[in-house]
């Protein structure tokens, strides 16, 4: 029998209508009678925020308490896959700005089992967004005007994976060690010395170990990656067990960037530093590294909701995102620019260099 969709709502204790999170207040808050209540633990919450089998996860092993029943609406444009809770069939999607219809279909996925709830509240989350857009030179004035006047951004819950790995790596290589050996040669008709550099290659052979913890990874292909890679450091000790409170009032996207598929991205990240650990145990000036053989082992896994404020606007025919770490303020986004501003610019310094010019001729 198919599982049902886990639908969360939070009704006001005191008006029954829904709450909302309030990350100024890190309570939850009813916008039509004013009540406050503090976030409760919930029948849905992860109890403890614990490392997972990344091996069990892969296998047909994996705990049917693990897994959840999800209603998702993917965009048509951009590939996000937003959840949807409650009646709801049609919506904006917050990425892009696209006009999306949902279907009546779930889908199977790994519970989340940490969040980083919002800290940064929308309103400084614009204004954040409003001074980045004010530094740029060459952006549209209307942009600016119409990012300031639009509507609000929108927090949306976005999915990582992090991974835990330990790993013991053998390598051969060689050290180099820069010397120096003086030689004449002639130059312009004369004996001149000269120093030269050498290097002397020494064959080498070792092991380095390195444990890595909590290598994140975006789970979701929504955004350009340069954005949200951007949008870091994440100070991940604020990870919480999972509890649906903090998304109340807040959207979620449901991961499309699968568990091994991530763990590909994680490896490479751990390539690069453990051929970094190997080229410091070689040592000496210069090094080579001829092979390199790593075991891992202990691997585990989390799969986390980080929270981003959103903006999509439509200007013009096209669209610009930005996006805003919700925990830092941090922000990025697509560069607009202003093609009447840099022609402006072009002219004003060809007319600068022109003046200068005519200034040195006269001074002649």
């Amino acid at each position: 029998m198919k599982q049902a969709a886990e639908e969360h709502r939070f009704p006001c204790n005191t008006c029954g209508s829904d709450l909302r999170f309030d990350p100024a207040e890190g309570l939850l808050v009813c916008d039509y009678c004013g009540n406050r209540q503090p976030v409760q633990e919930d029948f849905f919450q992860t109890p403890t925020l614990e490392e997972q089998d990344y091996r069990q996860a892969l296998s047909t092993l994996m705990p049917a308490t693990q897994m959840q029943e999800a209603r998702y609406v993917t965009c048509t444009n951009c590939g996000a896959r937003i959840e949807i809770e409650g009646p709801e069939h049609a919506i904006e999607c917050p990425f892009c700005a696209t006009p999306i219809v949902a279907d009546s279909g779930t889908s199977r996925q790994i519970k989340p089992h940490g969040q980083i709830p919002f800290s940064v509240t929308e309103k400084n989350a614009r204004k954040s967004m409003t001074d980045w857009l004010g530094k740029l030179w060459f952006a549209p004035n209307g942009l600016k005007e119409y990012a300031r006047k639009g509507r609000k951004m929108q927090g949306i819950y976005v999915p990582y994976w992090t991974y835990d790995a330990d790993t013991r790596s053998d390598y051969t290589g060689d050290r180099g060690t820069v010397y120096y050996v003086s030689r004449t040669v002639r130059r312009d008709g004369k004996n001149v010395t000269i120093r030269e550099q050498k290097i002397r290659w020494r064959r080498v052979s070792g092991h380095v170990a390195r444990f890595f913890d909590d290598i994140l990874v975006l789970a979701s292909r929504s955004l350009p990656k340069k954005y949200t890679d951007a949008l870091e450091p994440w100070d991940l000790s604020a990870l919480e067990p999972f509890n649906p409170g903090y998304l109340a009032g807040f959207g979620a996207e449901g991961y499309t960037v699968e568990l091994d598929e991530g763990f590909k991205e994680a490896g490479i990240y751990m390539d690069r530093m453990i051929r970094r650990d190997v080229r410091f145990d070689i040592g000496g000036d210069r090094q080579r590294i001829s092979s390199l053989n790593t075991k891992i082992s202990d691997i585990t896994y989390k799969h986390v909701l980080l929270p981003v404020w959103l903006a999509a606007y439509k200007y013009r025919g096209k669209t610009y995102r930005f996006v805003v770490n919700g925990q830092s303020g941090r922000v990025q986004g697509e560069r607009p620019w202003s093609a009447w501003k840099i022609a402006f610019a072009a002219i004003s310094l060809a007319v600068i260099a022109a003046t200068i010019g005519y200034l040195a001729a006269q001074n002649r």
